[in-house]
């Protein structure tokens, strides 16, 4: 009889220790699949939000590095992406800097030039035209 009174008040312990635990380390009871930012595709599919550089998928509370040149109330702007926190400033193990129009490899100096439409809409949308090797001069 003690026996079973002990193993029920020890499983009862575990169950609180596991609770607490979950409690206290969320980032542990989430999957980390909801923690990545996705968008819609344009057939409508929902895909990761990747850097456009290394292909990293990014995190809700991840951004990229970039820069967006004036004048800001035009349609069409000239924009630079440096990358996003796994492949710039410093390059992750295992991660490689390609760019995504001439597959050449960019050093972490380097970075992708882009045009950021403003649509009427709000929305914006950014096409890259190449890299800072792609537009080397011979």
């Amino acid at each position: 009889m003690n026996n079973l009174i002990l193993m029920l008040v020890g499983a009862v312990l575990i169950i609180a220790a596991f609770y607490m635990f979950i409690r206290f380390f969320p980032s542990f009871s989430k999957s980390e699949k909801n923690e990545l930012r996705t968008q819609k595709n344009e057939h409508g599919g929902t895909e990761f939000v990747r850097c456009p550089l290394c292909s990293t998928p990014l995190a809700k509370s991840e951004n990229m590095i970039s820069k967006i040149y004036r004048p800001m109330n035009t349609p069409d702007q000239r924009m630079t992406v440096s990358g996003c926190p796994h492949c710039y400033p410093v390059v992750k193990a295992g991660l490689q800097r390609k760019c995504p129009v001439c597959g050449k490899t960019v050093p972490t100096e380097g970075y992708l030039i882009a045009r950021l439409f403003n649509r009427t809409t709000g929305k914006k949308h950014v096409m890259i035209t190449g890299c800072t090797e792609c537009y080397k001069k011979s």
